[in-house]
């Protein structure tokens, strides 16, 4: 009977590696989608991918796969949750349970509207056309309405979509801790605004050489620990990580002359996510156990290394002069001390990639509000412009001068992907708390990191979050991690302490 039950468990996890090696092209078609793929090719790719994207969810439903899962859930392996084999069974049958819901026509639908919602965003926004885009965006969510009165859910909507992002997290939890966690934001930005003090961050719009700016980029990437080797780095209209493979991860970023931390940080950003990718269970890969828990936990990774680690002093103390051999003309003279100052400016801005980090979550709050309203259909996309413009004059005291710097700014709605939004400020808290337990752990990594030294808050990270899988969902993981349920008193601390003597505010 034990080896009867090993064979089913082994049956099983083969059934989910072919799945993860299909997925695997459909994200390489994806990748070549938004790198590399002429535009014109865009409807026959449209087609490429929902017929693929069939083809995935047939082998996801399959009921004999269903039903060795079912088994497998009584049986003594399934036993111990947090065990390799617990940890496999539970995740696969949880994820074989919501796919059943789906119906393959409107999973192919979906993916077909978002292969071509992408193609129309990338039009839109270089010609500053919302009416281009909006029938796109009209199309799309009826279709997540449609997914998410499929899957079903606790209490609204958003919940069911939310689901794929966050599991178990509800749209209520998320709307109490951003609510809070901006209180605290809007009272600090209001004492940085009456402050004296302002970077001079012309320094950061002089001309920066395309090419020295990818040689910076990748250099800084290597530092911190992403492997070339096992990976690329490309250009794309938005910047993006996908992973192909367990030894193949792709990030993009996109270049401005004149702009100097615009891609910088984007690829700092994107390596968070590449070093995630990078440490998963190789040997797990295609199971729960080899793939990445959340994308709240997945952005604290990026929002990790981009900022609290890309942005932080000690990080520059070790690049800044290698920055300045790059760079001569526009940095040659300018000290650190000038330099620090203008890359952690705070003030509203249009741009959330480009935003500081204290103003950066009240765009996604923005963001959140929007998309639920889209959703429960209390917002028509027709009316989308003027309330997006309404909602930054009201929280950030900005209004775009057109859709571009506006609601075309970014590619997630036009990719169908409603209920991301949150992640990234979820993943600022959940950075914020993990760097905090890693000090407590490793001592002053400041230290290390002013000389250039990565690797052991890279191997904590690895060990704490990478290699444990889906073990643990994100609220419970960094409980586990750190000792304490999640919260933005951590981020709060850190951004009180790296800003208030930067602003000479007590």
């Amino acid at each position: 009977m034990v080896n009867d039950t090993q064979k089913l468990y082994e049956q099983v996890c083969r059934h989910a590696r072919q799945t993860a090696v299909l997925r695997s092209i459909e994200e390489a078609l994806g990748w070549d989608e938004r790198t590399m793929m002429p535009q014109a090719g865009g409807e026959h790719r449209a087609e490429q991918m929902a017929l693929l994207s069939g083809m995935i969810h047939q082998r996801e439903t399959d009921r004999q796969y269903g039903d060795r899962l079912a088994e497998l859930a009584q049986d003594s392996l399934a036993a111990d949750e947090l065990s390799e084999t617990g940890v496999n069974i539970r995740r696969l049958k949880r994820q074989y349970e919501k796919k059943i819901k789906l119906p393959r026509s409107l999973v192919e639908e979906l993916t077909r509207t978002a292969v071509l919602g992408q193609q129309s965003w990338q039009e839109a926004r270089r010609n500053n056309d919302f009416p281009a885009f909006r029938p796109l965006l009209e199309k799309t969510f009826p279709l997540k309405r449609q997914e998410a009165e499929a899957l079903g859910y606790r209490q609204c909507p958003y919940d069911a979509l939310l689901d794929d992002y966050e599991p178990e997290l509800l749209t209520s939890t998320v709307a109490d801790v951003l609510t809070g966690l901006r209180d605290e934001l809007v009272t600090l930005a209001d004492e940085i605004r009456g402050s004296r003090r302002r970077p001079n961050v012309a320094i950061l719009k002089q001309t920066f050489p395309v090419d020295r700016q990818e040689s910076l980029g990748r250099e800084a990437a290597g530092l911190i620990g992403f492997d070339f080797n096992r990976g690329r780095l490309d250009r794309t209209a938005h910047p993006f990580c996908c992973s192909l493979g367990p030894r193949d991860c792709r990030i993009t970023t996109r270049f401005d002359e004149h702009l100097f931390d615009s891609a910088f940080f984007s690829i700092l950003h994107e390596s968070g996510h590449g070093l995630y990718d990078q440490g998963l269970r190789e040997d797990q890969y295609g199971l729960p156990l080899g793939e990445a828990v959340s994308l709240g936990i997945h952005e604290s990774q990026s929002r990790l290394w981009e900022n609290l680690v890309g942005r932080g002093r000690p990080f520059w103390e070790y690049l800044y002069p290698k920055a300045q051999q790059h760079f001569p003309q526009a940095l040659g003279d300018v000290s650190l001390d000038d330099f620090f100052f203008a890359i952690n400016d705070v003030r509203p801005s249009l741009i959330r990639v480009e935003a500081d980090e204290i103003t950066y979550n009240l765009h996604i709050l923005i963001r959140f509000e929007l998309e639920r309203a889209l959703l429960d259909d209390k917002l028509k996309v027709a009316d989308l412009p003027d309330a997006w413009n309404e909602q930054y004059r009201r929280c950030l005291a900005v209004v775009p001068s057109g859709d571009a710097d506006g609601l075309l700014q970014d590619v997630h709605w036009s990719a169908g992907l409603v209920g991301y939004f949150p992640t990234y400020a979820l993943g600022n808290m959940y950075a914020a708390q993990l760097l905090e337990k890693a000090n407590a752990d490793l001592g002053d990594l400041g230290h290390g990191f002013s000389r250039g030294t990565f690797r052991p808050l890279l191997e904590w990270l690895r060990k704490s979050i990478h290699r444990e899988g889906q073990r643990r969902f994100g609220p419970a993981l960094i409980e586990h991690v750190s000792g304490r349920s999640p919260s933005h008193a951590s981020l709060i601390e850190h951004l009180r302490t790296k800003f208030c003597p930067l602003y000479g505010i007590s």
